[in-house]
């Protein structure tokens, strides 16, 4: 998927080396852990050093505040998400766009069951709507991979249209997604379900009204 959206770097420097690289990801992984366990108002950048096994000067070397270890934490789930659905993409044939959003939507699913600070984070709406980008909310960054993926993959005719089509439809996508987990810790099956029916059934009337590809 290519990388169309410019965020800004949460980190106060990068690690130069092998263990403060590690020691990054012990902060990260420590937020996340405590993300899950008592929320983001709970957090500080305190617990988050006594968590991970290190001093609170090490976090401060790296971050101003728990906002920005949350940021980071989000770009590393956004990175994730998206080395995941590329993974798919490489190992399996797709018929079209509409067996593509079935993977995408199972790509989230597994995260939001599997991965730490993700269902409590998803990509950083949960505590902040600009989280990725000052400029922009969250879902538009992601509607903006998204959006890069249609066309490289699927030949798509890049038009104002389809990012339009495509915001749509991550935003209805995200609501009733994370409507199935907050009625099952799993995800309610026909919720998703009926997520993956709704955004084939919007993507597929609006793709039919572009223009074609030139």
């Amino acid at each position: 998927m290519d990388d169309e959206c410019v965020y800004p770097k949460a980190l106060r420097r990068q690690p130069a080396q092998r263990r403060s690289a590690r020691r990054v990801e012990r902060m990260l992984d420590a937020c996340a852990e405590l993300l899950d366990e008592t929320g983001y108002e709970a957090l500080s950048t305190t617990r988050i050093a006594e968590r991970a096994g290190v001093a609170i000067g090490s976090v401060y070397q790296f971050f101003p505040d728990k906002r920005a270890i949350t940021q980071e934490l989000t770009r590393r789930n956004v990175e994730e998400f998206v080395r995941r659905v590329d993974r798919r993409f490489l190992e399996e044939d797709y018929r079209g766009w509409w067996e593509a959003v079935d993977a995408i939507i199972d790509v989230y699913v597994d995260m939001h069951r599997k991965v730490a600070g993700f269902k409590s984070l998803h990509f950083g709406d949960a505590v902040d709507l600009n989280l990725l980008d000052s400029d922009s909310d969250n879902n538009t960054v992601i509607a903006g991979r998204l959006r890069g993926l249609f066309l490289k993959e699927f030949g798509l005719a890049d038009s104002p249209s389809l990012d339009l089509a495509v915001l749509v439809a991550v935003e209805a996508g995200d609501a009733v997604l994370k409507l199935a987990f907050r009625r099952d810790p799993d995800g309610q099956p026909e919720m998703i379900d009926a997520a993956k029916q709704m955004i084939r059934g919007f993507l597929a009337r609006q793709l039919k009204a572009l223009p074609p590809v030139r």
